[in-house]
């Protein structure tokens, strides 16, 4: 099945700006020096890790004012794993040691225990001034959304987030449902009000029309979006979600680089059945490795407009490899990128299988 966003973009420009090369997408961002955002006043001094500018390039998140490595550390992996200290704590810590300044969490990373937000919370109890601390809610409703941001902050032991999103908007019903009365779009607005969180985001994974929609309705300071190198060969988020958030000076966070390892040569796909309850009729049972490096994978989303990347990581060794990898990074070329795009191709479906999940 070769379903492709049909949709045009409706912006030339915006389009144009997609077509510019890795390098000059590159260099804008990290030298362009923006506003910070209106009515976001900070509820405590902004973070900072003196070990990044010497760790790894980096770039404006948006108009927050905020400097982010290019490589952050993403709150799923091993941080989602139940009764995981000995291997999660590390890894946050190790991420701090070596520059990464950037994490990302969630309510429902590591179900009902929210265990990544208690082992982030394990390590930010003592070093929270060095992240700029990113969670989210799931919950549609305010008064669903504030039960999550109360006890977000208590797990993360912390007095504020510095970024609070609506979590995996991926229709255009949810959309109606955040913003309608008693929606979550209240619970965001108040929190920002009382300092609890300085700014605000949206995340997603399935379609780029509901992004586009809640930024359209709302100026949203960031968005977390599912941007790898097989992005364009299914309902592309590029081609549309991208420029429109450049066009609005956002915080672009890319994720799902590597895809849960499927986008990767390196991963070797577990057996078929076990497979098939999580992914039968989805479309991205997955029955061969992938075809990318992770230095390709990674270079791939990094020559896009991105502020930075969220990666998950499963050790330390993990860590030190992406952290290592972000040092290095210089921009691909258009051919460069082209080619890494044609080289997914055949595994597409299985790189993007968050495109393919059932919603309600």
């Amino acid at each position: 099945m070769n379903q492709q966003n049909s949709a045009k973009a409706s912006n030339p420009d915006r389009r144009e700006f997609i077509k510019a090369g890795g390098a000059t997408v590159a260099a804008l961002l990290a030298q362009a020096v923006l506003p910070q955002t209106a009515g976001a006043a900070p509820p405590a001094p902004r973070p900072s890790n003196p070990a990044t500018p010497d760790a790894m390039p980096t770039r404006n998140l948006g108009k927050t004012g905020y400097r982010v490595g290019i490589f952050s550390l993403g709150g799923q992996g091993a941080l989602e794993a139940a009764h995981n200290d000995a291997v999660a704590v590390p890894i946050v810590q190790k991420a701090l040691d070596l520059g990464v300044n950037y994490l990302d969490t969630s309510s429902i990373y590591g179900g009902p225990e929210r265990w990544s937000e208690r082992y982030i919370g394990q390590v930010l109890k003592h070093r929270r001034a060095e992240a700029f601390l990113a969670s989210k809610t799931k919950e549609r409703t305010r008064d669903g959304s504030l039960r999550m941001l109360e006890q977000s902050l208590k797990l993360l032991q912390t007095d504020h987030l510095d970024l609070w999103q609506l979590h995996d908007v991926g229709t255009l019903g949810e959309v109606e449902e955040v913003f309608a009365p008693g929606g979550a779009m209240a619970a965001l607005q108040q929190a920002r009000e009382q300092k609890l969180v300085r700014y605000l985001g949206i995340t997603g994974h399935h379609r780029p029309d509901a992004l586009i929609e809640l930024i359209r309705r709302f100026p949203f300071d960031t968005v977390l979006l599912a941007l790898n190198a097989a992005d364009k060969h299914h309902f592309s988020f590029a081609q549309q979600l991208l420029p429109l958030a450049v066009e609005k000076q956002m915080g672009i966070i890319g994720m799902k680089i590597p895809a849960r390892g499927r986008i990767l040569s390196a991963w070797t796909p577990p057996p078929i059945e076990k497979q098939q309850h999580s992914w039968e009729g989805s479309g991205a049972i997955a029955r061969t490795p992938g075809t990318l490096s992770m230095r390709e994978a990674l270079y791939f989303t990094l020559s896009l407009p991105v502020s930075t990347v969220v990666i998950g990581c499963n050790s330390v060794a993990q860590l030190e490899e992406n952290t290592q990898l972000a040092r290095e990074f210089t921009p691909l070329s258009d051919a460069q990128m082209a080619a890494l795009a044609q080289k997914t191709e055949p595994i597409a479906q299985q790189a993007l299988f968050f495109r393919f999940l059932k919603r309600a």
